[in-house]
């Protein structure tokens, strides 16, 4: 339950207090949420890139350079990101693991196992992918994407990277996909089991995972049930919201933050009662539009008192 309907029933006489105070260890602790974006604007050294980030007010980034970058500039790049208190959150190896063409397969696997070990080298907490497509659209909808023979190629190829980077201090990730492997929390503790690695974890998108009306419309329920079910995997977030339009069929489409349904003040709760996790806004062409963006996340954290981490 979220704090403002708490607040509600509470005001409506529909939920009692005790008369004793529960001990301090029941209190749920409520940690600052680290919100992070894309930067806009040329950097050319550590300093530069962090001033970016503090003129947005953001306390996580994504990873600001490359596979194949020089170590000393990876380790210039997480010494000022530490200094400054910044998380780099998420290394992107998108690709299609999955693909039907050799070639492109094996160029897909390697850039998973490229940007793990950047991931592990500057310190991010996660290198994320999708698992890919058994189609020609390399993150689009197949018919072979959600059968047991792709669960299992899934599983033999994480452990494959997994296995040739051997990640101490970050993980590998899938990004959730509607029509793809991890479609569900619990298709992506099958996973987990299944591919049986420490480094294996969670990166979480809530919105990539909300497949049909039914979750459309029961989202706050949806979200308690990412976080009860993979709160101890999460790694990083990916924030967004959903929208479904008016049509004779199913059609659900991404929005940025705050210009859908997705229930924000429920989604920023969970997000802090989890730790310090990144908290990453994506998807968005314009600066204006991420600025839009962390201003409506911004807003909703002031409204239900969920603290938010700022320079």
């Amino acid at each position: 339950m979220s704090r403002r309907r708490f607040t509600r029933l509470t005001a409506a006489g529909m939920v009692s207090l005790p008369f004793v105070t529960k001990p301090m260890s029941a209190v749920p602790h409520y940690s600052p949420v680290r919100l992070g974006a894309p930067v806009f604007g040329k950097y050319t050294t550590p300093g530069e890139w962090v001033s970016l980030l503090k003129k947005k007010g953001y306390k996580a980034a994504y990873c600001p350079v490359e596979p194949g970058a020089p170590k000393e500039v990876i380790r210039a790049y997480a010494d000022e990101a530490a200094k400054a208190d910044i998380v780099i959150a998420e290394t992107g190896a998108w690709s299609n693991p999955l693909s039907e063409d050799p070639e492109t397969r094996n160029a897909a696997i390697k850039k998973c196992i490229d940007n793990l070990a950047l991931a592990e080298e500057i310190g991010a907490r996660c290198c994320v992918n999708i698992s890919g497509s058994r189609g020609k659209q390399w993150d689009g909808p197949d018919p072979k994407n959600l059968t047991r023979e792709t669960f299992d190629m899934i599983v033999d190829i994480t452990r494959t990277i997994i296995d040739e980077v051997k990640p101490v201090r970050t993980f590998f990730t899938l990004e959730p996909m509607p029509w793809a492997y991890p479609d569900s929390p619990d298709s992506y503790l099958e996973l987990i089991r299944a591919v049986d690695r420490r480094a294996f974890a969670v990166h979480l998108d809530v919105v990539n995972m909300i497949n049909s009306p039914r979750r459309y419309f029961e989202n706050t329920d949806f979200i308690g049930e990412c976080f009860s079910k993979l709160g101890p995997y999460i790694k990083s977030i990916h924030a967004k919201d959903i929208i479904l339009t008016s049509s004779l069929t199913t059609h659900l489409e991404e929005r940025r933050p705050g210009n859908g349904y997705l229930n924000y003040a429920e989604f920023l709760t969970q997000v802090s009662l989890l730790g310090d996790v990144p908290f990453m806004l994506e998807h968005l062409d314009k600066e204006s539009e991420y600025d839009e963006a962390a201003a409506y996340v911004r807003s909703v954290a002031k409204d239900n008192s969920i603290p938010l981490l700022t320079w």
